[in-house]
């Protein structure tokens, strides 16, 4: 690698670091001969450094210059920074290096917007259907698509990436606005719509001619900036709802607002991002892919925002004890995914397990039933009958939250322990 090489490689990946939905793989592609690597169905190891990059996808923009002015991002076209950008045959290049050396396992590329969006759009197929049609790569591509770009560039970059995105960035039109005036949701949501369209028209084709190739086969993403707009958690939640029952969405990513342009006064005053807020957020969208929530049962107009104390299953059973005690031994799969500290696993084999007799405590243990938040919201063999009803939701909260923070000094104190200062 040469030095000019290695220099653009060092600006555009620091500039892709602070996008984080960075997705593994789900597309399974078995290596072949004449080809170089392969996908994992069940996902790529991949792991994150500190600063938000993941290390086994080559986390890279195709360029930082862009067009956009946007408050919230540190490409922004005010920025005095370093710029780059590589060329497509450069980037092929370093990808099929980097893959041959087992540095990476896969690509993940974005960029800034050059010119227009069909330009950089353009140039971000060409870098894909290289990898694909020339270097014969068979491993995992997660490409950014461009907001605004032509249905004609998303058709043809679907037929050589895994996975794509586009970024929401902001949860609603009118706080998008004020902070970055020369974009819409609309130029997000027709990129979205073509994803959808292709993945939907090549699956149908595929039942007729198995030799139709497969369109985007992991799927969609998108990406939302949480803190930066005073949109309340019960906001960004129903835009993440309708994006998984509309679009079909695989994963909606929530990534707390880093302060990098702190002189822009649009910009509220943040020491650093809200990773507690983003993680219930997370916790919250898991309800509602995994467990069978809505998105308004999580978060409602008397309580617009999740509890930052607890997560967002066990507020819920707080604020809705009248829904139990559930007797583990006759509710349904759908009751009895209802209960703080049961999982989708663990439903699953409470289900399957009690056809063969009755179920106590010690089977739930074995089963990863955290036992010290469903003991209070269930019944079953010999399980006393102290519920959340008995305790009252106040109490029982004060309870468990009581032993978390006394949880919580305990590990501090035992570091404090074994790294003294």
């Amino acid at each position: 690698m040469d030095e000019n090489t290695l220099e653009k490689l060092t600006i555009l990946a620091e500039s892709a670091k602070y996008d984080v939905s960075c997705s593994s793989s789900g597309i399974t592609r078995k290596n072949k001969a004449g080809m170089v690597g392969s996908a994992s169905g069940w996902g790529i190891c991949h792991s994150f450094t500190e600063d938000g990059r993941c290390v086994s996808l080559l986390k890279i923009m195709l360029t930082n210059y862009c067009i956009y002015d946007c408050a919230y991002c540190i490409n922004r076209r005010s920025n005095d920074l370093r710029r780059a950008t590589f060329s497509v045959n450069e980037l092929v290049e370093l990808t099929i290096e980097f893959y041959r050396r087992n540095y990476i396992e896969g690509l993940f590329l974005s960029s800034g917007v050059i010119n227009n969006p069909d330009y950089t759009m353009e140039r971000m197929v060409r870098v894909v259907k290289d990898l694909r049609t020339v270097y014969k790569y068979n491993g995992y591509i997660h490409l950014k698509s461009i907001p605004g770009a032509s249905q004609e560039l998303i058709r043809e970059a679907g037929l050589y990436a895994d996975r794509m995105s586009v970024n929401i960035e902001i949860p609603t039109e009118q706080s998008l606005k004020f902070l970055a005036p020369e974009k819409d949701h609309e130029s997000v949501f027709k990129p979205m719509l073509y994803i959808q369209q292709g993945v939907m028209q090549y699956k149908e084709e595929r039942k007729k001619i198995r030799s139709t190739p497969r369109f985007v086969p992991a799927g969609q993403s998108t990406q939302m900036i949480i803190g930066a707009t005073p949109e309340s958690d019960r906001d960004i939640l129903r835009v993440s709802s309708a994006l998984y029952q509309h679009q079909q969405m695989k994963r909606v990513y929530y990534s707390g607002f880093i302060p990098v342009n702190d002189y822009d006064k649009r910009l509220p005053a943040l020491v650093q991002a809200p990773l507690v807020r983003e993680n219930r957020l997370y916790q919250a969208d898991w309800l509602m892919r995994f467990y069978q929530y809505s998105a308004n049962e999580i978060v409602d107009e008397v309580n617009p925002n999740l509890d930052l104390d607890i997560d967002p299953k066990l507020s819920w059973a707080l604020r809705h004890p009248e829904f139990f005690p559930v007797d583990l031994n006759s509710a349904d799969y759908a009751v009895i995914l209802r209960v703080p500290g049961i999982g989708v696993k663990s439903a699953t084999l409470i289900v399957s397990s009690r056809r063969y007799g009755k179920i106590n405590t010690l089977m739930l243990k074995k089963m990863g039933v955290v036992m010290k938040k469903a003991q209070y919201f269930i019944t079953c063999n010999e399980l006393p009958m102290i519920t959340v009803n008995e305790i009252k939701p106040e109490n029982l909260r004060k309870i468990l939250t009581t032993k978390k923070h006394k949880k919580d000094d305990e590990d501090k104190r035992q570091l404090s322990i074994l790294f003294p200062d």
